[in-house]
């Protein structure tokens, strides 16, 4: 099979003038690093409040927490999903208003919950009876959310078990919390990271409801939903676009709710920053193990350590283009670390141009989201992913 320059859907990801403006923006640069174009941030979020105009988004700011990120998603009336002080702080530092922040993390220290309060935080998570008590503690007049367990069905990076807890043990910290001091507000839940199935949120949903009705009979009165992530990147495999997800929640939101909406607050992370992303990567070399071996093994200077680490059980299939020509090859493709867990890709078969060689860069696009933030702090000595803001050349 013969491969043009573009064999690989380039324009899926970034039309040609784009691609030819950002690996000129790229000279220079020692790789691997991630490039990361807010442009298409402000599209995402501007596209989510459209198909959601009722909700308040709480930006989830570890999936790229760079200032420029939550600068811009500050300016546009973002609110910001928070799951430790250090995220607080910096927040904090780019004058975002506390009142617009939640502590999202159920599993918090007395001492963070009291430094959150401090700082002005009125907003918090919480599954279990201990943590709700620290929060009636150090966090008195709060409102408080209870965090349902879900099981994450259909998602490419499942987020059951951890968190969250079943509906009947949610139904006794809800009773018990209105004579604790705080304030019994809502109740969240997260679907899974890269859900592909919209009918997990019509499940949790449902369990939002009857609890708000099962409550009432103690005469508390719940306010919110918060939707949690779940909503798409653009990974290797498409999925729906967002308007199809939003009408198809709202649907389900009216179903259980009609008229009486509570208030909507949706955490999105990956949907927001991941096709913002690029990370520029060289091939380091190209063998096989075996003279009989079917698969040549590509080794690249970023690895699962070096940012990629939802690559694990090749969760993320991130798309990955090579500038080049040739017949298609079939290839392993592996990181730079000492460490055999460092394979992105075995069983799933990624193709590139033959005529590929070391030295030769490779573009790993819808890498904006959970690529710097997992990266490794000198495993290895490698340093931590960097970080670049796609500065393309001003129009004339």
């Amino acid at each position: 099979m013969y491969l043009s320059k573009y064999y690989f859907p380039l324009d899926r990801f970034m039309d040609r003038e784009r691609f030819s403006q950002l690996k000129k923006f790229a000279e220079g640069k020692e790789t691997p690093f991630l490039i990361i174009d807010l442009e298409v941030i402000e599209k995402k979020y501007r596209e989510l409040k459209d198909n959601l105009p009722f909700s308040q988004i709480f930006y989830a700011i570890k999936a790229n927490p760079s200032d420029e990120v939550l600068t811009l998603l500050r300016d546009l009336g973002s609110s910001f999903d928070v799951a430790s002080r250090f995220e607080l702080d910096q927040l904090l530092r780019l004058n975002v208003d506390p009142t617009k922040i939640s502590f999202g993390n159920t599993i918090k220290k007395p001492k963070d919950i009291a430094y959150f309060y401090e700082k002005g935080v009125r907003l918090f998570a919480t599954d279990s009876i201990e943590d709700l008590t620290n929060l009636s503690e150090y966090a008195p007049g709060s409102k408080i959310f209870f965090r349902l367990l879900t099981e994450g069905t259909g998602s490419d990076w499942p987020l059951s078990r951890k968190f969250g807890a079943h509906p009947d043990m949610i139904y006794n910290l809800i009773v018990m919390s209105k004579d604790m001091g705080v304030i019994p507000y809502g109740l969240s839940f997260h679907v899974g990271s890269q859900q592909r199935d919209i009918g997990q949120w019509d499940d949790a949903i449902s369990k939002c409801k009857y609890l708000f009705d099962a409550v009432k009979s103690e005469g508390i009165h719940l306010k919110m939903i918060n939707l949690g992530g779940g909503l798409p990147a653009d990974y290797l495999d498409p999925t729906l676009s967002i308007n199809l997800y939003a009408s198809e929640i709202k649907r389900f939101l009216y179903e259980d709710f009609g008229d009486n909406m509570p208030e909507i607050f949706i955490e999105p992370g990956r949907s927001l920053s991941g096709d913002a992303g690029v990370i520029i990567s060289e091939v380091i070399l190209l063998t096989k193990k075996s003279k009989n071996d079917l698969y040549r093994w590509l080794y690249l200077d970023i690895g699962v350590f070096g940012g990629l680490i939802e690559t694990i059980n090749e969760s993320i299939k991130y798309p990955i283009f090579f500038d080049s020509k040739g017949d298609a090859e079939e290839v392993i493709i592996a990181g730079p670390t000492c460490d055999s867990m460092d394979i992105m890709y075995e069983k799933y078969r990624y193709k590139m141009p033959s005529t590929v060689k070391p030295g030769d860069k490779v573009y790993i696009f819808s890498t904006g989201a959970y690529t710097q933030t997992y990266s490794s702090v000198y495993f290895n000595g490698f340093p931590p992913l960097k970080s670049y803001i796609f500065k393309p050349p001003a129009k004339n």
